[in-house]
Order: structure tokens, then C-alpha cells, then sequence
């Protein structure tokens, strides 16, 4: 265990010497990746902050039961009891209101203004209903399992037609999935542009480092210990990287939250553009030095085998 300690102890040591001997040209490329980088982690903190805002948009969609109009009363409202039921199957908590025709024809004089018009049908055309309030309808599978209910109020006998309008958020669950299937997409197609740079990268330090190769692998020296360092300084270009490209997203949030303040006052809200957490911050460093060591492993095999 100390020997293999060691070894690797010596392999970064010889990493930051070999980037003291060009800081430039390793600063130049930290930058390169980093602006890779920083389109994806400014992506996943919007998402981040965002998440938490459309899991608070909990709504109380309404289910309307419009029973056919020849109903007799007593029928109307004894589907109570089973509209009860049905709630209670499906699992949603919501309050049941009985709506009579007369009130409901009461409310559309006194909010459509074409009263006239409605006193001249001489006979009210509107029928008996229940309105179902219900609440915790957040994401889309809420919003399916409340299609699900209304189907079943549907089949009630004397039910004629049964509204819903609980579709927005399902279209508040299908924009959140498009933002990650982009975010992931684009996370992806930069991944290759970080580990192409790295690769690059590794592959002229090889190269230049060519002669030093051949005198170690003349007194012994085996791949294991020539890939070390390499690996090393792809791992350290990667971390490098993701702290400059974090660092950067973090302070870009801080003019972004002035304009996004006069935003969210318009809508009574205190809604501000954190930075990721610890454990999404340390999970992203781990990914940017990760993707570092893949491109230097990938580059120290193919031209290593090369000059063998």
C-alpha cells in the first residue's frame, strides 16, 4: 500500500512539473474546456432552481360532472355517495359540491351579462352538476390519474359529459422533461469537445516528451509508470476546468438575479438563482476530472503504442 502510495504520489508530482514547464499553454486549454463546460452547469443550476419552483405550482384542478338534463333530482343527488367512492379509489383528496340547475343558471346571468337573452329560452337549459375540487396535482402522473377518475365519473349512470382542466400541468411536466432531455443532449455533445481537447492535449505532451519515454523505458520503466503523470494532468486539466467553469456560473447568477427580481415581483415572489448544492457541485467536479482522465487515458494508450 505505501509503495503504491508512493508511485502515485510521484506521478503528480511530475504532473505539476511538467505543467510549470508550459502554464500557458495549460491555462489556455483549462479555458477552452471550461467554456465547454459551462454551458451544461449553467443549464443544470436553471434546471435546479427551477425544479423546486414547478414541485411548489401544487393546484386544485376542478373536475366538472354535468348530468344529463332529464335527471330527476333525487338521482342527482344520490350520485354523491358513489362520486365519493370514486375519489377515494383513486387516491386524491378533494371536496365534492353539489351545483342544482337553478343555481347554476343564477351564476351564468349574473357572469355572462346575456340575462335577456337566457329569461327569453323561458325554461333553464342547464342541468344538475358536481364540481370536484382536488389537490396535490403536481406533476403529469397526477395530472393522468385525474383523467383516470374523471373516466370513471364518466361511466356513472346519468353522468352525460365530465370537463377537466388539469392539462397545463401536464404541459408544465412535458416543458420540465424537454429542458433535461436538451440539457442531457447538450451535456453529451460537449463531453466529447472536453475529452477531444484533452485528448489533443495529452497526445502534444506525449509527443514532446517523446525522448524523456524512450530513456525511462530504456532503464525499465514500465507503461504503468510513464501513463501516471499524464493521467494525472488530464485528471487536473478536467478539475481545473469545472472549478473555473462553476466559478463562473456562480458569479454570472448574481447580475442575472437583478433582472430576475423585478421579474418575480411582478408576481409577488422572492424567486432568486442560487448556486448548485455541495453534493451536485462535488458531483460535477468528480464528472469534469473524470472526463479529463478518459480523454488523457484514450490519447497515452493510442501513442504510446506508437512509439513502442
Amino acid at each position: 500500500m505505501t509503495t503504491w502510495l508512493r508511485q502515485h504520489l510521484v506521478a503528480l508530482a511530475d504532473a505539476f512539473k511538467h505543467l510549470a514547464r508550459a502554464p500557458g499553454s495549460f491555462a489556455l486549454n483549462v479555458l477552452v474546456v471550461a467554456i465547454a463546460l459551462a454551458l451544461p452547469f449553467a443549464g443544470l443550476t436553471l434546471l435546479e432552481n427551477v425544479r423546486p419552483v414547478s414541485e411548489q405550482l401544487a393546484v386544485e384542478p376542478e373536475i366538472s360532472v354535468f348530468l344529463a338534463v332529464d335527471t330527476p333530482r333525487e338521482r342527482a343527488t344520490a350520485l354523491a355517495p358513489q362520486i365519493r367512492r370514486s375519489l377515494q379509489e383513486s387516491g386524491r383528496n378533494g371536496k365534492i359540491e353539489f351545483i342544482p340547475r337553478e343555481h347554476a343558471l343564477n351564476l351564468l346571468k349574473n357572469k355572462s351579462g346575456i340575462a335577456d337573452a337566457i329569461t327569453a329560452l323561458g325554461e333553464n337549459p342547464l342541468p344538475d352538476g358536481y364540481v370536484l375540487k382536488l389537490s396535490g396535482v403536481r406533476t403529469g402522473e397526477d395530472a393522468a390519474r385525474v383523467d383516470a377518475l374523471a373516466a370513471q365519473l364518466k361511466a356513472l349512470p346519468g353522468v352525460e359529459y365530465v370537463q377537466i382542466d388539469s392539462a397545463w400541468v401536464k404541459r408544465l411536466a412535458a416543458l420540465m422533461q424537454v429542458l433535461r432531455l436538451a440539457l442531457l443532449f447538450l451535456a453529451g455533445t460537449l463531453a466529447v469537445v472536453v475529452v477531444a481537447v484533452v485528448f489533443n492535449t495529452i497526445r502534444l505532451q506525449v509527443m514532446t516528451q517523446r525522448d524523456e519515454i524512450e530513456v525511462c523505458r530504456m532503464f525499465g520503466a514500465t507503461n504503468a509508470y510513464i501513463c501516471r503523470p499524464f493521467y494525472y494532468t488530464g485528471a487536473l486539466l478536467g478539475l481545473c476546468a469545472g472549478l473555473l467553469a462553476l466559478g463562473a456560473v456562480a458569479a454570472s447568477l448574481q447580475p442575472l438575479n437583478s433582472a430576475v427580481a423585478e421579474f418575480a415581483r411582478l408576481y409577488a415572489s422572492e424567486f432568486r438563482l442560487t448556486p448548485l448544492g455541495s453534493t451536485a457541485t462535488v458531483a460535477m467536479l468528480a464528472m469534469s476530472a473524470g472526463l479529463g482522465l478518459l480523454g488523457a487515458l484514450l490519447s497515452v494508450r493510442r501513442h504510446l503504442a506508437k512509439l513502442a
